[in-house]
């Protein structure tokens, strides 16, 4: 008998062992890639290089705007050959970001802290409360993943401000589904900060959309898009009434049109539409706008879009309506009796979309490395070790060699991929338990 309850004992306590072993080795491979990536932000921070030029012709803007010029020429703009890119009514919002000097003397400093504070307010979705392991893994990612950070931090660029809001909004919007408490008021607060977020760069604006996709009645949801929108008009209508003469100099100054100097629009970028303009090219029909224009469209759906909508139809299934209500209410009831996967499927959206934006800047991917740090800590064990290596610790190490993701569609490629990896592959309620 006593052997018999020995075994028995031995039984229970192998599988018990197993989970203990792959939970060792995957909290091994996170601190591994953890201190990996802490290896090439310390190098970035302590790189004798000047950089940080994006930081400088900001402010240059601001002290140009407080001295009575047109901050939008760039002969008005001190020490710089590059433009302001930004509404006119963010030049009185970042002076006392600019006053006195310090931000563009201290800005790596104050950017690695804001960016950390990025990663702590990403909510867990469905999570009260986040474990040590989520919190790190955040944290990783928003230094390391994608290079977005290394990119912010080497430019000066103010992505990391809309990294900022982007992580708050999300805080707001991604509610614990078992909260009821508070009401509609913070995702409105949520949809507001979006709507403002979207408004730093307008080529986002199509982000505001995957509103629609929370599990939240139709009214309330359209009520979120609603105010969305306001917040990113608010902005340019503020700028176009209260500085109407910087406001048609900032028209200028995006469109190319000012003679002799450095036109934000015309950049190269890693984005999609750059990729089918490339693609055009190879082929002489880049100057055909509707071939590269068709282009463009064909390889978002193909890449992006199509994947996207086929893994959440395969997540949701074909609702059986039985007449009682049309296509798109039946997908929104689903929603409703499926919180956690509902939101699940709204940042994959913003991610989604926010990759096929027609421009997209090598530092903007630090906010694609944000949706990404919502979803990762969700995944199985095996799969979050393919993300994790992927987009945080194959482009650290080949940054820490040396290798340069500069004029060319790397970011894009291993952003790509790890969206792959992010789609639900199982319907809402089957999907393979966690091993972390």
């Amino acid at each position: 008998m006593t052997s018999l309850a020995s075994a028995t004992v031995s039984g229970q306590q192998r599988p018990l062992a197993a989970e203990a072993s792959r939970r060792n080795w995957l909290t091994r491979f996170i601190l591994a890639v953890a201190v990996l990536v802490a290896t090439a932000v310390a190098i970035d921070l302590g790189a004798d290089e000047t950089f940080g030029w994006d930081a400088r012709v900001n402010c240059a803007a601001v002290e140009a705007h407080v001295e009575g010029f047109d901050p939008y020429f760039v002969k008005n703009l001190k020490d710089t050959k590059l433009s302001y890119p930004y509404l006119p009514v963010t030049l009185d919002a970042f002076r006392p970001l600019c006053a006195g000097g310090f931000l563009v003397a201290h800005y790596k400093a104050i950017y690695l802290v804001l960016a950390v504070i990025c990663a702590l307010l990403l909510p867990g979705i469905g999570k009260a409360r986040a474990g040590l392991q989520d919190v790190v893994l955040r944290v990783v990612f928003a230094l390391g993943g994608l290079l977005g950070f290394e990119w912010i931090i080497a430019t000066g660029n103010f992505a990391i401000l809309s990294g900022l809001l982007t992580a708050a909004s999300l805080a707001l919007l991604l509610r614990p589904a078992q909260s009821e408490s508070g009401g509609l008021g913070p995702q409105l607060a949520g949809a507001a900060l979006l709507g403002l977020v979207t408004s730093f760069k307008l080529v986002f604006f199509p982000v505001l959309a995957a509103l629609y996709l929370l599990p939240l009645p139709r009214r309330s949801k359209l009520l979120l898009i609603a105010v969305a929108a306001g917040m990113f008009a608010l902005p340019i209508l503020a700028s176009l009434v209260v500085y109407p003469d910087l406001f048609k100099s900032w028209l200028s100054a995006i469109f190319g049109q000012i003679p002799g100097q450095h036109a934000p629009g015309n950049e190269v970028n890693p984005s999609l539409l750059f990729l089918s303009l490339t693609l055009a090219d190879h082929f002489g029909l880049a100057g055909s706008k509707p071939v590269v224009a068709a282009l463009y469209g064909l390889i978002a759906v193909a890449l992006v879009l199509g994947p996207l909508a086929m893994s959440v139809w395969r997540m949701v299934g074909a609702p059986a309506t039985a007449g009682k209500a049309s296509l798109l209410q039946a997908f929104d009831d689903w929603l409703i009796n499926h919180p956690e996967a509902a939101m699940r499927i709204t940042v994959l959206a913003m991610y989604a979309l926010y990759l096929c934006a027609p421009r997209l800047k090598e530092y903007a991917f630090f906010e694609v490395a944000l949706y990404a740090a919502v979803l990762v800590v969700e995944l199985p064990a095996v799969m979050m070790a393919a993300v994790l290596a992927i987009a945080v610790a194959i482009p650290t190490l080949a940054s820490v060699s040396g290798i340069a993701f500069m004029g060319g569609f790397g970011q894009l490629a291993i952003a790509l991929i790890c969206f792959w990896l992010l789609l639900p592959r199982e319907p809402a309620g089957q999907s393979a338990p966690q091993e972390t």
